[in-house]
């Protein structure tokens, strides 16, 4: 379960960021290719966070699709499957545009009310 791992290092980035305050959201952005389960990811965030500053902090998933542009006609394909060929024209010579994204998109600290 690679996602508990994962939530460490998202807890990481958010705690070195929120220079004390307390952070009541967190957005991710997690490309195709991470294959990370959803649930999985948000089931460990709570179980990571519980007796933490960062319990009860919400943590939301921005999930990017994988796209690829082939070399050969500049189409780009969203790819349901790991098959990496260009939908127009069948090419593998393609690159990756989207789908690779692991990164802390936004962390939403608490308003204190005075």
């Amino acid at each position: 379960m690679h996602e508990l791992a994962l939530c460490g290092a998202i807890a990481d980035t958010v705690n070195r960021h929120a220079e004390g305050q307390r952070v009541q959201r967190v957005e991710v952005r997690i490309g195709h290719f991470r294959q990370v389960v959803p649930d999985s990811l948000l089931f460990s965030w709570e179980l990571l966070t519980e007796g933490t500053p960062l319990e009860g902090c919400e943590l939301v998933i921005d999930h990017v699709p994988a796209v690829i542009r082939c070399a050969a006609c500049e189409h780009e394909t969203t790819l349901d499957m790991p098959i990496m060929l260009c939908a127009a024209c069948e090419s593998s010579d393609v690159t990756i545009v989207s789908g690779e994204e692991f990164l802390v998109s936004s962390i939403e600290r608490t308003k204190e009310v005075c």
